[in-house]
């Protein structure tokens, strides 16, 4: 029963481990289940692409931090600090793929001696061959310690610092000897001649120079990743066999076909077939989509999600994407950066069944797809809201003193808490749904050309979509809002969160990094820059908080915002979206800042989430035959993160 089911699990660092339920797949058919066992396996076997993906030793220091870890374990040397420490680091490098904070983007530290680590090492070597990375370890290890332990090598994942060279500062694995200037000029020579159906240069390789000649190491069967898209392939291909129809067959044959060729025009095939496809209730995602790796948004990182219908909360959702016509014609942009005809929009609530790759542990709460602007143009984008994890995310916040913290008056706190969950998913809702599907690009405008502002740009087209519908009385006359008042709990929430109480995720003396944190700050700053006394900051014994005097106002600023931001989206406005992001994005108040964290510490909470995922497990019958696929929650971290690297290593 989902009342008994355990949704926290450990903590540790600054991150929280939950546990997400698969609200009804008891109900599914043997097929359904073997069709969603089979693309998990499918989605389990890309984690070492995504490790590799964001630090080229990141690998090669996982597999030694797990050695070490184990060897200590087994032989009882686990009375120190050093352990602890130990332990805690390989947590964290589990937890964010590699050895970068998974949000900030900033290299951590290891918090246990190099002496110590070295005087482990040395008995290791003697207890070779019992653990079989060892050998392939110790050929780079010098390599791999002096990045370990050195800070100044590699400190950025995502090096998104204006006036630097952004590809050779950062430590993300998708480039390797090559500036940004060579980089952007290579590309731009891909796109000429290609205006209309842009392929999406770059996103399935590493660009590198040898020799002094560019090359592109393209990630398919037969190239780099070979070995573990192989395995990927495999367990594509059982799941093509107990597909729910002919539709969901053709698009894992036309991904297949793309794994092996490497060919970014089977890609568009795969992408147009699978966002074509409406019908069944298991669907999955599973290749190299997001862009906010890459310091360019060029470069996909590998991910994986497989989800089913969740039938009940997709009926707010199917309404929104039933009137998207009416949305895009009433959207406050100019006319010329509107759709005149939305083709496509489809949407739905789905519960995940299982996260990989850059999904894993952290996941999105919604995703819409695909991000071609051409295809969704033509043939429209699938959006998701992964109902099962932001049920997980609300029980476990529930009654955490987090609002009563943060949030100015009872009157308010009462309204998020009548709201708050409702005006959230809707919000989500309209995000995904409408918000990123949404305007058009100017003929011949360049669709990556606000380079390393476009993810910020387009997370902020999509927010302020959602924030200026959330207080049209449309939705109310559609039913998916309860209330005329409704809206007010999700606009002080997200200003709220823009300025101040998502400082809780930055350590003191950082900046802000990651897009959508930008996108929130730059939101909630430019309006309150704007506000004319609609919102002010108030400091009530020594605390500062959000005062709303005019939520009115507030749906005005939302539009003019969403209206420019669309402008420059359109017309590909490079030095605007820098202007914008800059301004507003960037930089925290230090003296905030500091207070913001030392209010956030007393709550003893964790500023990020992550998940564990479900183990699925196949039941035999005495012939042989599978029979049922049975769900166990009891794995802990520890255990699946060990048994990941164990079982679904293949590089």
């Amino acid at each position: 029963m989902t009342e008994n089911f355990c949704y926290v699990g450990e903590r540790f660092a600054d991150i929280q481990i939950l546990r997400y339920r698969l609200n009804g797949f008891e109900d599914l058919t043997l097929r359904q289940k073997l069709y969603v066992y089979y693309l998990s396996e499918a989605t389990l076997w890309g984690r070492d692409i995504t490790f590799d993906q964001m630090c080229i030793y990141n690998l090669q220091i996982r597999n030694l931090l797990e050695i070490v870890y184990l060897y200590l374990k087994e032989n009882g040397q686990v009375d120190n600090q050093d352990y602890i420490a130990l332990q805690t680091y390989l947590k964290r490098v589990w937890f964010s793929n590699g050895i970068h904070h998974h949000y900030g983007g900033e290299k951590f530290e290891p918090g246990f001696s190099k002496e110590f680590f070295l005087n482990i090492i040395s008995q290791i070597d003697n207890y070779f061959p019992k653990y079989t990375k060892w050998d392939s370890v110790k050929n780079h290890l010098d390599d791999v310690l002096e990045v370990l332990f050195e800070a100044r090598l590699f400190p950025k994942k995502t090096n998104k610092e204006d006036g630097v060279d952004l590809v050779k500062t950062s430590a993300c694995n998708f480039y390797n000897n090559v500036s940004q200037v060579e980089v952007e000029r290579y590309y731009a020579n891909k796109k000429k001649g290609n205006e209309e159906h842009p392929l999406s240069w770059g996103l399935n390789s590493r660009l590198v120079k040898i020799d002094n000649r560019l090359e592109e190491q393209v990630w398919k069967i037969n190239g780099m990743y070979g070995a573990a898209l192989e395995k990927i392939v495999y367990w594509l291909g059982k799941a093509r066999e107990v597909a729910e129809n002919n539709q969901q067959r053709n698009y894992i044959s036309l991904l297949i076909d793309y794994y092996r060729s490497g060919d970014l025009r089977d890609f568009d095939k795969y992408c147009i077939k699978w966002v074509g496809c409406h019908e069944g209730d298991v669907d999955f995602i599973n290749g190299f989509i997001e862009v906010y790796d890459d310091p360019l948004g060029l470069k996909a990182t590998w991910e994986g999600l497989v989800e089913y219908k969740d039938h009940v909360a997709s009926r707010r959702c199917q309404i929104i994407s039933d009137n998207a016509q009416w949305f895009e014609d009433h959207s406050p942009v100019d006319p010329r950066f509107r759709k005149q005809k939305v083709k496509g929009v489809t949407a739905s609530a789905i519960c995940a069944a299982m996260l990989g790759g850059e999904e894993y542990p952290s996941t999105a709460i919604g995703i819409n797809l695909p991000n071609a602007d051409w295809i969704r143009a033509e043939y429209g984008s699938k959006s998701i809201t992964i109902s099962n994890i932001t049920d997980a995310y609300k029980r476990a916040a529930h009654g955490n003193g987090f609002k009563e913290e943060f949030v100015y008056d009872q009157t308010t706190l009462e309204l998020i808490e009548k709201y708050g969950d409702v005006c959230d998913d809707l919000h989500t809702d309209l995000h995904e749904c409408l918000g990123h599907g949404s305007g058009q690009l100017l003929p011949g405008t360049d669709p990556d050309g606000l380079k390393s502002y476009g993810n910020t740009i387009e997370e902020a087209r999509a927010d302020l979509f959602g924030l200026y519908y959330m207080a049209d009385p449309i939705l109310l006359e559609l039913g998916i809002l309860p209330d005329s008042e409704a809206y007010k709990a999700q606009y002080y929430s997200y200003l709220m969160n823009g300025l101040l109480t998502q400082m809780t995720r930055i350590r003191e003396g950082n900046v802000i990094e990651e897009a959508h944190m930008r996108n929130r700050a730059l939101i909630a700053r430019w309006v309150y820059d704007h506000a004319k006394g609609s919102i002010e900051l108030v400091v009530n014994e020594g605390k500062t908080y959000l005062k709303i005097n005019d939520y009115t106002g507030l749906r005005d600023l939302f539009g003019q915002l969403l209206a420019e931001i669309q402008r420059i989206k359109s017309e590909g406005d490079y030095e605007a979206a820098r202007k914008l992001v800059e301004d507003y994005a960037v930089t925290l108040d230090p003296v905030l800042h500091k207070e913001i964290l030392q209010r956030y510490e007393k709550l003893n909470l964790a500023p990020y989430k992550g998940f564990l995922n479900p183990k699925l497990e196949p039941v035999y019958s005495t012939t042989g035959e599978i029979i049922d696929i049975k769900v166990d929650y009891s794995e802990t971290y520890e255990e699946q993160m060990l048994r990941y690297s164990k079982d679904y290593s293949a590089l």
